[in-house]
């Protein structure tokens, strides 16, 4: 928030009871989330800021008639482009949830369009209603072991560290970057060390001596915990580990329970990615704060780690609290247990009641820079798997809502030497496309545990090269699937026998629509019922799932443009054993 001196002069008179307030809410009890009690007690605000706690004259009284003042969220990790949405229409959907500032990371739009998607994303946060934060992407692309639509060195991010909504370097994914100190990467972190800026971490399947190497180059947080034991081994060495709940990743069940009341102080929630169907049904990190709560955990430390403790980790003196000194960003509470939200409120401005914003995005005039979708015209032996004399193949094992596979090695069903469907054992086709420069790199692969037994699914979204990625039971529909895409500008959707079941265009970068949430959510459940009906599982998520299995920075096996790819080795293997 920008000070001046004649802000800060009435804000001394006000609580000094020289001036009244703008706002006093009573008959309140306030969630100290510093000593963990309940206070009953008068909030005087003033500017935006809160200014007392105790009796003050004001210029507009809020009756909060029993209900909780409760400090605001944050949402420590997000990308906004996960949510398929715009930053304005985004924010609407979190104001209504409680959440009046969010960390993102632009890196899905950034493996498209490079620092103009950075851009254009800072530029659509000024339209929003909440506090959007930066976090500068660290690995575009993510590895070298694919194509995507930019690269983003050093000198490509130093410019936009003098915006004021940057904070730092966002999750460092390339870890043999860090261990082998790689110039690129040590320009990154020492340029980000030199700003005082924070480094945020991608620590999937670190052991304690990775997670040493991470801490030295300067990283702070990690989000990939998946076990107890990830979780200590991060605690142990200083690191912020952030508790994570989205449309995919659901680490919160495993993680929960151990958190306690000496370490909680480290712990801090975040979605990372959540589609908005989800966020307008589940919601956005009130939902893992009610999710702990159920747990057992105590209600105001559940609090503390969606408040106050993103503000401290990422250096905002005046966010997380209800207190003199701070935003005044807070929450009417019914329910403490339930934690039921009735009003919503950032910098003393009502923002969101009874689950929906005060606010309507509009389309707006800034728009990106166009980026077709490319490709040769594919014939169906591009797609083809060939196996070796004994039909025994890598195979990339579904995890459902998880981002991890397993590298199952496995004889499947063949003909003339070559991987073939098979609907009795849950086998499927996978692809991957490049999208951006018309390279015609294809990478071919199986899958199992997507239930899929006839069509296809395809989507422009492709963690985080954001190629096109398709499977299917088909090769004709796999192949329409990728034509009807490129044909719509990018997006999500489903066929059988070469007919649209159902679609979402995605014009902005293959990522994003200009639509209200409402508009997107109602699309997404088509696909999903749309791909239930080809036989996927309804236990998961199968598009944000297949969109994650071309990310090669997660473990076990995952496939690119170039190929399958073994995480852990780092390197490409062949679908064949022999």
């Amino acid at each position: 928030m920008t000070v001046n001196k004649e802000n800060l002069v009435r804000r001394i008179k006000v609580a000094a009871h020289n001036e009244p307030a703008d706002l006093v809410i009573k008959n309140g009890k306030v969630i100290d989330v510093f000593s963990g009690q309940l206070l009953e007690t008068d909030v005087a605000i003033a500017d935006g800021m809160i200014v007392g706690l105790g009796d003050y004259a004001a210029n507009e009284i809020l009756d909060a008639q029993g209900c909780y003042i409760c400090p605001a969220l944050i949402d420590a990790h997000v990308h906004i482009e996960s949510s398929l949405l715009t930053p304005g229409a985004f924010s609407d959907v979190l104001a209504a949830r409680g959440v009046t500032a969010a960390i993102t990371d632009p890196h899905e739009i950034a493996n498209v369009l490079g620092a103009d998607g950075i851009r254009f994303m800072l530029e659509r946060a000024k339209e929003s209603s909440i506090d959007l934060y930066v976090m500068l992407p660290s690995s575009v692309p993510a590895t070298a072991f694919e194509h995507n639509g930019a690269t983003l060195e050093a000198n490509d991010l130093e410019p936009l560290f003098n915006h004021t909504q940057v904070l730092g370097l966002a999750e460092v994914m390339d870890f043999p970057a860090v261990l082998n100190a790689e110039p690129e990467m040590v320009d990154k972190l020492a340029m980000t060390l030199k700003h005082s800026w924070r480094i945020d971490g991608h620590a999937a399947g670190l052991d304690a001596q990775g997670v040493n190497i991470y801490k030295a180059a300067g990283i702070r947080t990690d989000h990939e915990c998946v076990s107890i034991d990830e979780a200590k081994d991060r605690l142990a060495r200083g690191m912020y580990v952030m508790i994570r709940q989205g449309t995919v990743a659901k680490d919160l069940p495993q993680l929960i329970s151990l958190v306690n009341e000496t370490n909680s102080r480290r712990f801090l929630f975040c979605t990372d990615d959540k589609y908005p169907d989800d966020l307008i049904s589940e919601g956005s990190v009130d939902h893992n704060v009610r999710m702990a709560i159920k747990s057992g955990l105590d209600p105001i430390t559940c609090i503390k780690m969606a408040s106050l403790n993103p503000a401290e980790c990422y250096g905002f003196r005046e966010k997380g609290a209800v207190a003199p000194g701070y935003e005044a960003n807070f929450l009417l509470l019914d329910d403490l247990e339930q934690f039921s939200i009735s009003k919503v409120y950032a910098h003393g401005k009502r923002i969101a009641e009874n689950g929906q914003s005060v606010h309507h995005h509009t389309h707006s005039a800034i728009k990106p820079q166009a980026h077709p979708l490319k490709w040769p015209a594919l014939a169906a032996d591009v797609l083809a798997v060939p196996l070796g004399p004994s039909h025994k193949a890598h195979v990339i094992g579904i995890i459902p809502n998880s981002l991890v596979t397993r590298n199952l090695v496995e004889q499947v069903p063949e003909q003339n030497d070559h991987f073939v469907y098979s609907p009795n054992r849950d086998y499927v086709k996978m692809a991957v496309i490049e999208r951006h420069k018309g390279l015609g790199t294809v990478g071919t692969a199986i899958v199992k545990g997507f239930g899929i037994k006839s069509g296809a699914i395809a989507t422009t979204i492709a963690h985080d090269s954001h190629n096109l990625v398709v499977a299917g039971c088909s090769d004709s529909d796999m192949i329409a699937a990728a034509e009807h895409l490129k044909a719509i500008d990018g997006g999500m959707v489903v066929v059988n026998d070469g007919n649209v079941l159902a679609e979402l265009a995605l014009p902005i970068a293959g990522l994003m629509t200009d639509s209200p949430a409402a508009e997107a959510a109602s699309a997404l459940k088509e696909l999903n019922e749309a791909a239930i009906s080809l036989g996927a599982s309804d236990s998961f998520n199968p598009f944000l799932t297949l969109s994650f299995l071309s990310l090669p920075v997660i473990p076990d096996l995952k496939l690119t443009d170039t190929g399958l790819f073994d995480v852990r080795a780092f390197q490409h293997i062949s679908v064949p054993i022999d």
